[in-house]
């Protein structure tokens, strides 16, 4: 697939990015609504939900961008982070990743989402959700 051919959706909304002990529940307030993902690992539980669900209490990191990489994207395709990636790594942009089944998600802090959006909409098509 060339970039050119991708559409990056910005959704509405702030995320975060929280940290749990790894033997701690799925907190219920996740999920409430909007996108969600949550990993497990022998280190940690991570969750990524919209920003206005976490409470005050929690320990996250905030103020996220979430842009969806319009998918459904095949399993074999390769090269695809990588020339997203680079330009936003060139330009000193950090990125948080999440992949699911049908599609890859790249979050940026608020701040730099328009510097990032500017430098990915030179090869890709640009939504605001």
């Amino acid at each position: 697939m060339k970039t050119r051919e991708l559409t990056l959706v910005v959704m509405r909304g702030r995320m975060a990015v929280c940290r749990f002990p790894p033997d701690a529940d799925v907190p219920r307030w996740t999920g409430i609504r909007g996108f969600t993902s949550v990993t497990r690992t022998s280190e940690e539980l991570s969750v990524v939900c919209r920003q206005d669900q976490v409470p005050g209490d929690v320990r996250a990191e905030l103020e996220w961008a979430l842009i969806k990489i319009q998918g459904p994207l095949q399993f074999g395709l390769t090269g695809l982070l990588d020339s997203l990636l680079g330009p936003l790594a060139k330009a000193g942009i950090p990125v948080f990743t999440i992949s699911t089944y049908d599609t890859d998600y790249l979050m940026v802090k608020v701040d730099n989402l328009e510097k990032a959006m500017q430098i990915l909409g030179r090869f890709c098509n640009i939504v605001y959700a």
